[in-house]
């Protein structure tokens, strides 16, 4: 489901699935070794947050960066978020860690771009975000130097990131509606926060702000497209049953036999296939619940 059109950016459907885009190690790692209970929900909430993708390169370590993310504006290269203290993120604190995800803010102050999702991101709980940690810190180091990103001017400077947060990102926890089920309310906060899925699956404009009145309606990839997740019965999932979704979420089964690929095939196996039952449920759940929004997602011609 992920990772989500970053301008059709493939990170998310994959997603999924970044973690701090674009970090350089900074400040002193706590020395006490974390929590066992709190490692293992903290792995799960790793999975769910398909961190894995966005920041391992295709033939390297996991989590050693250099996985190239394309644009329209150039590309993006994940960085190292091993325990590294030099390549990675070894020396972080928690603090800096939530920034991070929550506000979109290196440790040395600067901004992350956006290809970093943390307008998705910044919805994770504190709670979430400190099992997490506990569970990053666990990583093996890996002495892998980040690769910069190849953007050209102006896209290359940070400091218009301000004037873009301003326009397209609110920062704040996850919310539950108060007039939604818990089992919604934990749907949408694995799709939309955790699962990141808008990121992909929602179109964005110029400037590369989601349009949220099409929210989850598809968006345009650099290789491809990523479908309309509403409940539109054509150009939606309106006629999928629970068992499709089930068959797809688990194993990457459409429900014409096919299977899914590319990205969203990585999403699946490290991903989404797993999440326990009731996080499939209460994904289905939300899903099944959008508003219905008619969008048919093409790719442009080149």
């Amino acid at each position: 489901m992920h990772f989500t059109a970053r301008f059709g950016w493939p990170v998310a459907a994959h997603a999924a699935r970044a973690i701090l885009l674009f970090g350089l190690a900074a400040g002193p790692a706590a020395a006490q070794a974390p929590d066992p209970a709190r490692v293992q929900r903290g792995e799960y909430v790793f999975s769910a947050a398909g961190c894995l993708g966005c920041h391992t390169d295709k033939d390297g370590t996991p989590l050693a960066g250099g996985r190239e993310i394309k644009t329209p504006f150039g590309s993006f290269y994940g960085p190292n978020i091993t325990s590294h203290p030099t390549f990675g993120i070894g020396r972080w604190t928690e603090a800096q860690f939530r920034r991070a995800l929550r506000e979109g803010v290196r440790p040395d102050g600067a901004h992350y771009f956006p290809a970093f999702p943390y307008t998705s991101f910044t919805g994770i709980t504190d709670a979430d975000i400190a099992d997490l940690w506990a569970y990053m810190r666990t990583v093996p180091p890996a002495a892998r130097p980040n690769k910069p990103h190849g953007l050209g001017f102006p896209f290359n400077i940070r400091l218009a990131m301000i004037g873009w947060k301003a326009l397209f990102f609110t920062p704040g926890e996850f919310k539950p509606d108060p007039g939604k089920s818990a089992e919604l309310n934990r749907g949408a906060y694995l799709v939309n926060a955790l699962g990141h899925c808008g990121e992909c699956h929602t179109p964005r404009n110029l400037a590369g702000g989601l349009d949220r009145s099409k929210w989850l309606a598809g968006g345009v990839l650099p290789d491809g497209t990523a479908p309309n997740l509403t409940p539109h019965p054509e150009t939606g999932l309106g006629k999928w049953s629970p068992g499709d979704f089930i068959d797809l979420l688990k194993m990457g089964m459409t429900p014409d036999g096919d299977f899914v690929g590319g990205e969203m095939a990585e999403v699946v196996k490290e991903t989404t296939g797993k999440l326990t039952e009731d996080d499939i449920k209460a994904v289905i759940a939300y899903l099944r619940s959008l508003p219905s929004v008619e969008n048919r997602v093409r790719k442009p011609k080149s």
